[in-house]
């Protein structure tokens, strides 16, 4: 098996897992379906250049962000935090999963999971 599917493999355990916690959580399906392409508003940064869509894209595209909120939510007990990461995070492996990985300045289609033989 490729090293490609393997990885995305995984990525689509961890969308799973995230789905499986939101269920566990009782959070309306409904808001995940309306708010799981949300993060993509970062692609707006493409129209000033790819520099900036590029950092503006994998600030949004990085686990980093969304884990400390859900880290946040789950020490403060807050439902919206939980909900909201949580739904960030399902985006993010959706969207590794698919192969669309964090960007290069280079170009929008240049991402890091291409690196990957």
């Amino acid at each position: 098996m490729k090293l490609r599917k393997i990885i995305s493999s995984e990525y689509l355990i961890a969308l799973l897992v995230t789905v499986f916690f939101y269920w566990h959580f009782e959070f309306s399906f409904l808001y995940f379906v309306l708010l799981l392409l949300l993060p993509d508003i970062t692609m707006l940064g493409y129209i000033v250049n790819t520099k900036v869509g590029a950092l503006f894209y994998n600030i949004g595209h990085s686990l980093v962000l969304p884990g400390i909120l859900l880290i946040i939510g789950i020490v403060i007990a807050s439902s919206p935090l939980l909900m909201a990461s949580i739904i960030w995070l399902a985006h993010i492996f959706l969207d590794r999963a698919l192969g669309y990985g964090l960007k290069y300045d280079e170009a929008f289609t240049k991402t890091h999971l291409q690196q990957i033989a």
